[in-house]
C-alpha cells in the first residue's frame, strides 16, 4: 500500500509541477518561463520524485512506464493495475488543485486548453493526428530506453534520476509544439477531465500511443541491453 500511495503523490507532483508551470507561468506577463521553462519543470518533477520515492515505489509516475517496465522484465504483472490506478488518482487530484488555483484569476477559461494534449486544431502548432501519433510513440519509446538503460545494474549508480529527468526535459523540448507532450496517459487524463469536450474526445491517442511506445522501447532494450553476448 505504501508503494501505491507513493505513486499517487509522485504523479500528483508531476502533474501539478509540469502542467502547473504551463498553465500558471508559461506566459506570465514579462517573466513567462515559456517552452523551455515548462520542459524543465516536467523534468524536475521526475528528478525530484525519483530521489524522494524511487526507493519506495520505483517512481514510475506514468502508466506507460509501468507497462514498459513490465514488458522489460523489471516489474511484476500483479502490481500493474494498482500502480496505474494510483497514478491516475494522483493525476486527477493534481488537476483539481491546479483548477482551483487557476480559476482564482479573472478571465480564466478552462476550455482554452488547461495544458491538455491534443492534435489537429488542438495541437499547439497545428500538427495532424498522424504527426501526433508518431511523436508520442517515438518519444515514449526513447523515454523507456533511457529509463531501462539508466536503471540497469551495469549503469553508473545513483545517476539514473538525472538522466531520466533530463531525458523528459528533452522530450518536452521536442514535442510540446506537436501535442503539448504527453508520453504519460495519467498526465493527459489528469487535466483532460476538467476540460471535457475535445480534450476527452482526443484522450484515446494519449493512452494508446504512449503505451505502444513503451512496449516498443522495452522490446528494443531487451534486445540491445541483453548481457548474453
Amino acid at each position: 500500500m505504501k508503494k501505491y500511495v507513493a505513486e499517487s503523490f509522485g504523479t500528483f507532483w508531476l502533474v501539478l509541477g509540469g502542467c502547473g508551470s504551463a498553465v500558471l507561468a508559461a506566459a506570465f506577463p514579462n517573466v513567462g518561463i515559456g517552452l523551455l521553462g515548462v520542459s524543465l519543470a516536467f523534468g524536475l518533477t521526475v528528478l525530484t520524485m525519483a530521489y524522494a520515492i524511487g526507493h519506495i515505489s520505483g517512481c514510475h509516475l506514468n502508466p506507460a512506464v509501468s507497462v514498459g517496465l513490465w514488458m522489460g522484465g523489471r516489474f511484476p504483472a500483479n502490481q500493474l493495475l494498482p500502480y496505474i490506478v494510483s497514478q491516475v488518482i494522483g493525476a486527477i487530484v493534481a488537476g483539481g488543485v491546479l483548477y482551483l488555483i487557476a480559476s482564482g484569476k479573472a478571465g480564466f477559461d478552462v476550455s482554452a486548453g488547461f495544458a491538455s494534449n491534443g492534435y489537429g486544431e488542438h495541437s499547439p502548432g497545428g500538427y495532424s493526428l498522424l504527426s501526433a501519433l508518431i511523436t508520442e510513440v517515438v518519444m515514449t519509446m526513447m523515454f523507456l530506453l533511457i529509463i531501462l538503460g539508466a536503471t540497469d545494474a551495469r549503469a553508473p549508480a545513483g545517476l539514473a534520476p538525472i538522466a531520466i529527468g533530463l531525458g523528459l526535459t528533452l522530450i518536452h523540448l521536442i514535442s510540446i509544439p506537436v501535442t503539448n507532450t504527453s508520453v504519460n496517459p495519467a498526465r493527459s487524463l489528469g487535466v483532460a477531465v476538467y476540460v471535457g469536450d475535445w480534450a476527452l474526445a482526443q484522450l484515446w491517442l494519449f493512452w494508446v500511443a504512449p503505451i505502444i511506445g513503451a512496449v516498443l522501447g522495452a522490446l528494443v532494450y531487451r534486445f540491445i541491453g541483453s548481457p548474453d553476448e
